[in-house]
């Protein structure tokens, strides 16, 4: 039990508190509490679910705690509540008695080793990289080598990037190269590890998902699309079955980000009014991260050969009355290395 004060939070606090208390101590879960009494497990998934569903992140967590949760109980064997952490591939276990008070908890390491993990279904989707781009704001690292090959750790950040989706089982790339693509095409023909990879060239600049337009005829099932400067600590396999399960055309990953307003904000109407005070208000949002999945028939939506932001698919989609879906994750979860700054916080993180 040494180890719930770092996940205990009280049932009254925010979902934006919630966040913020997983993702500075880097877990999944917390044990939420009214005062000493136990009342339940509160996962990340729990908290994806209700922004998913419209719920404020000013709520609090209250209003979306799962009752129904699986929990081991006193009487169960150690062999027992195993078995069940291993189906549910639960990252941790409260064991309660007969009154429902916590009395044990047990973790995914006191059983397994982390690759058991693994053995959750995978998914062999393609994978768009959009590694074009010249990484203007990472000069002038960028003047030498192009920003996908920028190192991040032992690797450069578009093999992390690659090996996160061949964790989930996406072994076929497409990657969409300009700047410096001999040099890319060089450093992944060297590796010992070989990736399966069709690069596409982008002759000039076509924006954020315009070279896709050269993909028409060769992918045929929902894709993925990633950018070459952030990583997300996320499963993509659960954007994945989010995107099916609300029959979307297209999923953005987003972030979750908060900001702080350091005043008190007053609002105004006619004449000058004031009509509201807020002190010190927290104004939330959802970031895009630049990673996608869009069903095939997208493709024949972005023109060829013409400069096409991926926000103009959005719109054009919306505009027809299509599905956009967001699937959130935590600002914890999300690493950018758009910028020099943003880049020394992630070499210091990963």
């Amino acid at each position: 039990m040494e180890r719930l004060d770092i996940r205990r939070i009280d049932t009254k606090s925010s979902l934006i508190t919630a966040l913020r208390l997983m993702d500075y101590n880097r877990v999944k879960s917390l044990f939420v509490f009214n005062e000493d009494f136990f009342v339940g497990l509160l996962t990340i998934g729990d908290i994806q679910r209700a922004i998913i569903r419209g719920v404020q992140l000013s709520t609090s967590i209250s209003e979306i705690i799962d009752k129904k949760k699986i929990y081991a109980h006193h009487d169960e064997s150690e062999e027992q509540i195993k078995s069940e952490m291993a189906r549910l591939r639960a990252e941790c276990m409260p064991v309660i008695d007969d009154d429902g008070k916590l009395v044990k908890i047990y973790y995914w390491e006191d059983f397994f080793d982390s690759n058991i993990k693994e053995q959750r279904t995978k998914i062999n989707l393609p994978v768009v990289i959009m590694a074009g781009g010249k990484g203007t704001r990472l000069k002038p690292i960028t003047n030498v080598i192009p920003k996908p090959l920028v190192p991040v750790g032992d690797k450069t950040i578009l093999e992390v990037i690659m090996d996160q989706f061949e964790g989930i089982g996406c072994n076929k790339f497409y990657m969409s190269v300009n700047y410096k693509a001999d040099m890319m095409k060089f450093y992944l023909s060297q590796l010992e590890h070989k990736y399966d990879i069709q690069f596409f060239m982008e002759d000039r600049p076509l924006g954020t998902i315009g070279s896709v337009s050269l993909l028409k005829g060769k992918i045929s099932t929902p894709f993925f699309v990633s950018n070459c400067d952030s990583i997300n600590d996320q499963d993509y396999r659960d954007v994945y079955d989010y995107h099916i399960q609300n029959k979307n055309e297209l999923t953005i990953v987003t972030m979750v980000k908060s900001f702080r307003i350091p005043y008190g904000v007053i609002e105004t109407g006619e004449d000058g009014i004031m009509t509201a005070l807020r002190e010190k208000p927290e104004l939330n949002y959802q970031v895009n991260t630049g990673v996608y999945i869009l069903n095939p028939e997208c493709i024949d939506e972005i023109p060829q050969g013409e400069f096409f932001h991926i926000t103009h698919l959005m719109e054009k989609i919306k505009a027809r009355g299509g599905r956009v879906g967001c699937y959130p994750v935590s600002e914890g979860a999300w690493h950018d290395m758009g910028e020099w700054s943003e880049y020394l916080k992630m070499i210091n993180v990963l």
